[in-house]
């Protein structure tokens, strides 16, 4: 159905029924006009499987939903940087969305990995915007080419979920427009996902919920979002302000009460029935957009998603250490599985996402016909590990080549719902791992966990292995890559610190009653380490693999560009080692001059390479305006400092052996204003102001530093004049009529001041 005739539908509707299909029919639906034949929809959580729930609906979880399969969480499919993989995925749950008649699946989850604490990191790609945007666009247009709906989640600043419904994200412009929005933007200017799902915070001390800027000013009009926008389930605060600030449906239902404010704050007065329309103008494309490509006869192969499930969860797996290479195992080996997740493996969290799993496979079962032991080690329901069986475990440890403990955070410490209180994984696994790394020194660790952990035995261990929580087939996937039937190609989407209180958050994380300030402004994770040239446990964008690479032959097609301008990078990357691997060519930009403060460099291109041994490829990149721009908060605007940067190119943040400088030329000219306060410094930098300062200054430096046949040996001694200088550029305007010596009087300075601000 087109606008036009939507628009003719929506003028034979009352206005209780206007405001009616503005709220869930229920906890899922929409509501229908059957008299209009306005059909009813179904949303349903996602994002990394459906959990559809028809009776006794709830939102985080309680009850049980449909069997489904459970995909990696984006912790983990963030981990790939591959994009076409994801797609593939959001392919995926489409054509079960499509079987299932669901016209919108709740994801993905975009919002920032602030602080490891987050109890939702697990349903987050990163700590970097970039990165987020692009996997999260690149799994909208997968699900989306199914003719199904996603819904982009939570806008915005939902980094925390303390209080999480009550407390106010306090962030400046530039801190939001850089790190918390660009998410959203590029997700939204790439991919266009049908609808966008409000968070339930407030924002700078405004519910995202009726927040028009947030909603109408930069989601509609900056950005071109055509589809509508959705509360969170319980975010309505005051539903006629929600509607004038374009928030369209509200989720789930208030069974009336809502609806009713609307239709009565529309006939005092206070609220306009064209906005109105418009929300169910926008409600009715998206419904009728479902609807008229519905395809309940697709089949949903079950089988077939849980092993694309598992080759997805491969190529996630991140390897952070390999000691002697001591993976991949040897097949013929007596191999040591040790801890509960072996048999049992934690692969999803809790909340509304979680999934009621068809099928799982676990590592024990996985390696069924291998040369494997398995000793339980801890009791996750109990946290704890009883002396019995750490004496078991050592025992299998001893009798094997290499030991393989499965270890990681329990559903109870990272759900929706709560935040963590620390980043340590349960004492009693610590415990274990100390306790097999001492029995065989040839000891692996293969973690499931949403976030960062710490590592008190990362140097008594020889390997490490970052599972995050790798969906329902993360067993088989883990023995694929610890036997090297898969060779590892994750790179973390995040930093992992040594300790919580390295984290550039941890001041302020969580916030003082309702109120939490990003305090820490554009220096999230990387940006902030960097910045302090701070040692990591690992840095972001970090991984290893079976084999090795080599990047070379970095070229940019412009030595010096206008900020108008587009560059292009290109390096050769080649496999120097004897298996196929692949890699993550990363490309960084950093500026290197000026007195700006941003970080040293942030990630502006990525790309996963597949490559044979010998074999070599070139991988290129774009960049834009974006790539070298902060947001100056003086135009309300991208603005690119003009002067020299840095293109990095390697596969770690901190693994750069590519440099090349450009110098870049900014095309935006900043308002000027000086004042009596304008210092000499800041005006000795405008070459347009120099003109009209200059002979003042040089009266001035005439009066304050006199030659040195002038001076008396006191004040030969008291000031040089590298020393009169420096003091003099901090001087303001107003200082050369006490230092001028008479030669500036008051009425000139207001005509020079004039001059400075109109030349």
């Amino acid at each position: 159905m087109d606008k036009k005739d939507i628009k003719a539908l929506i003028a034979q509707m009352t206005l209780e029924e206007k405001a009616g299909l503005c709220s869930g029919d229920d906890f899922w639906h929409t509501k229908a006009v059957e008299r209009l034949g306005i059909p009813r929809t179904m949303v349903s959580d996602g994002p990394h499987g459906l959990r559809k729930q028809d009776e006794k609906a709830d939102h985080l979880g309680v009850n049980d939903s449909i069997k489904a399969v459970c995909f990696p969480a984006a912790s983990a499919t963030a981990a790939s940087f591959d994009k076409e993989m994801i797609g593939r995925m959001g392919q995926a749950i489409g054509d079960s969305c499509q079987h299932e008649k669901l016209s919108v699946v709740l994801g993905p989850a975009v919002n920032i990995k602030r602080s490891p604490l987050c109890g939702r990191n697990f349903e987050y790609f990163s700590e970097d915007p970039y990165l987020t945007g692009k996997m999260a666009a690149a799994y909208i247009n997968g699900v989306q080419s199914k003719n199904v709906g996603t819904s982009i989640k939570h806008f915005a600043l939902n980094s925390q979920e303390h209080r999480r419904m009550s407390s106010t994200s306090d962030a400046d412009e530039r801190t939001i427009r850089e790190i918390y929005f660009p998410g959203f933007e590029i997700a939204v200017k790439e991919s266009q996902p049908w609808t966008v799902m409000c968070s339930y915070n407030r924002i700078n001390g405004t519910f995202a919920s009726e927040n028009r800027w947030l909603l109408t000013d930069v989601l509609r009009n900056e950005w071109g979002f055509e589809g509508y926008v959705m509360s969170d389930w319980g975010a309505t605060a005051r539903r006629p302000e929600g509607i004038e600030a374009g928030m369209d449906l509200e989720m789930p239902s208030s069974y009336g009460t809502n609806d009713k404010k609307i239709v009565e704050a529309v006939k005092a007065g206070k609220l306009d029935e064209k906005l109105v329309d418009l929300c169910v103008e926008r409600i009715l494309n998206i419904v009728f957009r479902y609807t008229e490509n519905a395809k309940p006869d697709t089949p949903w192969n079950m089988e077939a998603q849980h092993e694309l499930s598992a080759a997805i969860a491969a190529e996630c797996m991140v390897l952070l250490k390999n000691e002697d290479a001591i993976l991949p195992l040897n097949k013929e080996d007596a191999v040591a599985f040790i801890g509960e997740f072996a048999m049992k493996p934690r692969f999803q969290g809790g909340g509304s996402s979680h999934i009621n799993s068809f099928k799982t496979t676990s590592a024990v079962e996985a390696a069924q016909g291998l040369n494997v032991q398995y000793a339980q080690g801890y009791d996750v329901a109990k946290d704890e590990a009883t002396d019995a069986m750490i004496a078991e475990a050592v025992q299998a440890a001893k009798a094997a080549k290499v030991a393989v403990v499965f270890a990681g955070l329990p559903d109870n410490y990272e759900s929706e719902g709560y935040d963590r209180t620390h980043m340590r994984m349960p004492a009693c696994q610590n415990k274990l791992i100390e306790a097999v790394a001492a029995a065989n020194p040839n000891t692996v660790v293969v973690l499931h966990n949403g976030s960062p952990v710490e590592m008190p035995w990362i140097n008594q261990v020889k390997g490490v292995l970052e599972a995050y929580l790798g969906g329902q087939a993360v067993g088989k996937a883990t023995v694929q890559v610890l036997y090297g039937d898969v060779n590892p190609s994750g790179h973390l989407p995040e930093t992992f610190p040594i300790k919580l209180q390295d984290n550039p958050s941890y001041l302020y994380y969580g916030g003082e009653g309702n109120r939490t300030e990003y305090r820490e402004g554009v220096f999230v994770g990387y940006r902030y380490y960097d910045k302090k040239d701070m040692e990591v446990l690992f840095p972001f964008g970090f991984g290893l693999s079976y084999t090795t690479f080599e990047y070379s032959n970095l070229r940019v097609s412009k030595d010096a560009i206008q900020d108008t301008d587009t560059l292009t990078v290109t390096a050769t990357v080649k496999n120097t080692g004897k298996r196929a691997g692949k890699t993550v060519a990363q490309l960084y930009v950093g500026g290197l001059e000026g007195d700006w403060i941003r970080p040293v460099r942030e990630l502006k291109g990525f790309e996963k390479i597949a490559l044979e041994p010998g074999e070599c490829k070139d991988v290129s990149f774009t960049l834009d305006k974006r790539s070298f721009a902060i947001w100056n908060e003086q135009i309300h605007d991208w603005y690119v400092p003009g002067g020299k940067y840095e293109i990095a190119v390697g596969d770690c943040s901190r693994c750069l052996p590519l440099r090349a400088e450009i110098a870049v030329t900014s095309t935006t000219e900043l308002p000027r204003h000086y004042d009596m306060n304008s210092i000499f410094l800041d005006i000795m930098a405008d070459p347009k102001a120099m003109a009209v300062f200059g002979p003042y200054v040089n009266k001035l430096m005439a009066a304050f530093m006199p030659k040195d046949e002038e001076k008396s040996e006191a004040e030969k001694g008291a000031i040089n004049d590298e020393m009169g200088m420096a003091m003099m550029k901090y001087m303001p305007l107003r200082s050369l009529i006490s230092f001028g010596m008479g030669q500036v009087p008051p009425e000139a300075l207001e005509q020079m001041l004039s001059a400075l601000n109109n030349n």
